[in-house]
């Protein structure tokens, strides 16, 4: 083969592998920098942060409870308080032998 064959022939290879070559290296790089932005955790670590949330979630449930209740104990201990206790007024009025009957 002569150079007149060889050179026409070479960039007519040139010419092919840049049209396929090019829009294949460009796929693959939009591919590699889309799974840099979001990357697949395997299922260990997926199935974990899952136990974990409940586990968060189950604590929340329990704390709001917690709460609800500490809510209700200090509207007894205010209203309570709020009303005056009734015993307090009477045996501090009431003299010994009233007590007695």
């Amino acid at each position: 083969m002569g150079p007149e064959i060889v050179v026409p022939l070479g960039a007519f290879v040139c010419a092919i592998i840049l049209a396929i070559g090019v829009p294949v290296a460009r796929a693959y790089s939009r591919r590699m920098d889309a799974e840099s932005k979001y990357p697949r955790l395997p299922t260990e670590v997926t199935q974990r942060l899952e136990r974990m949330e409940q586990t968060l979630e189950a604590v929340a449930i329990e704390v709001e409870r917690i709460t609800e209740g500490q809510r209700f104990t200090t509207k007894l201990l205010s209203e309570g308080r709020g009303a005056g206790d009734p015993r307090q007024g009477q045996s501090s009025s009431a003299s010994p032998q009233d007590r007695a009957t």
